[in-house]
């Protein structure tokens, strides 16, 4: 087991490094590709009408002059030890964990990131926790009441939840409910919650009415198979039956799209914080494209391929708990 985990930490860390890459060859050297040169990027950073002599300055200071393997190395260790801009008469230093400096908003990148990660981190582990349970729940005893009026009331609401749009149910439940302005948890948990209950349930809506059906599904199939026979046979309680051989079984595919829907929240529930006007990682996306302030939309990439590489991570290691044989593959 301790192999297995070392192997899977060594790939993921790999594998950010694959991504850090690619996101930032699609931000520098696809431009390029396209025919953007580099005189271009560096005068989005002065503003209108700029001089050819500021523009080169820039250039220079931004390390834009730099061919982009070099640039790429700079990024990286800024990230690890920080960097030193000269954008201005003097020096601008972003401190480590340096994902960027915003020359539009003249503030770093990081400290903008870390206070939209309480809000999209609340919404996403609430969210996550009420769609579990009640997907996995309804999707369990609709499998084993097959046919009956509850099997078919939970998959009829569960193709409601996946067929409508997040964005209508979102203004929906706003223009029926109404909605609070988001609370830090630390200030004050009753209202923290009060603010996230219709988030959190329309979220819900969406994603339990998907593991609903893939639950009853994977039950189905497994509570057919000759080792559930073979349990009830030897006298084991049919809860134990239901949950230790048959729920076990069928929730090896549920982890992973857990784990993918997880991560993806965590990066930022773009459609949902749009709707109810929450400040996290969604918006920020959305702000960083509107006002193409290229750090900023780079760093919220990054951070939310963090997110979907350590919870994919997390998910392997999962699957190792579940299944001993993954840890012989």
């Amino acid at each position: 087991m301790a192999a297995y985990i070392i192997r899977r930490v060594f790939a993921a860390v790999l594998l950010l490094l694959v991504v850090s890459a690619v996101t930032f060859a699609i931000f520098f050297l696809v431009p390029r590709l396209g025919g953007q040169t580099t005189d271009s990027m560096a005068a989005q950073y002065v503003g209108k009408s700029p001089d050819p002599d500021v523009i080169a300055a820039v250039k220079k200071n931004l390390g834009l002059d730099q061919p982009l393997y070099i640039q790429y190395w700079d990024f990286i260790k800024g990230i690890v030890v920080g960097a030193d801009y000269q954008f201005g008469p003097e020096p601008v230093t972003c401190n480590a964990p340096c994902f960027g400096y915003s020359f539009k908003t003249h503030s770093e990148i990081w400290p903008q990131i870390t206070d939209r990660i309480p809000v999209t981190l609340s919404l996403a582990v609430g969210a996550a926790v009420l769609w579990v349970l009640s997907g996995v729940a309804a999707g369990v005893v609709s499998a084993l009441k097959r046919g009956s009026v509850f099997d078919r009331l939970a998959m009829g609401v569960s193709l409601a939840g996946v067929s409508l749009p997040m964005f209508f149910t979102g203004l929906v439940v706003l223009a029926v409910f109404g909605n609070g302005d988001y609370v830090p948890f630390t200030e004050n948990p009753a209202e923290w919650a009060s603010a996230l209950v219709l988030p959190w349930c329309t979220l819900a809506l969406l994603y339990s009415a998907l593991y609903a059906r893939l639950t009853r599904a994977g039950m189905l199939e497994t509570m057919g198979e000759d080792y559930i026979r073979t349990a009830r046979a030897k006298g084991l309680k049919e809860r134990k039956v239901v949950v230790r051989h048959g729920l076990r079984a069928a929730l090896t595919p549920l982890v992973t799209i857990f784990g993918m829907d997880f991560a993806l929240l965590l990066g930022g529930a773009v459609i949902t914080e749009r709707v109810f006007s929450f400040q996290g990682m969604g918006a920020m996306a959305i702000e960083g494209v509107i006002k193409a302030d290229l750090p900023k939309v780079m760093g919220v990439t990054l951070v939310a391929a963090f997110f979907i590489v350590i919870c994919n991570l997390l998910v392997d290691l999962v699957y190792a708990a579940i299944d001993p044989r993954v840890r012989l593959s």
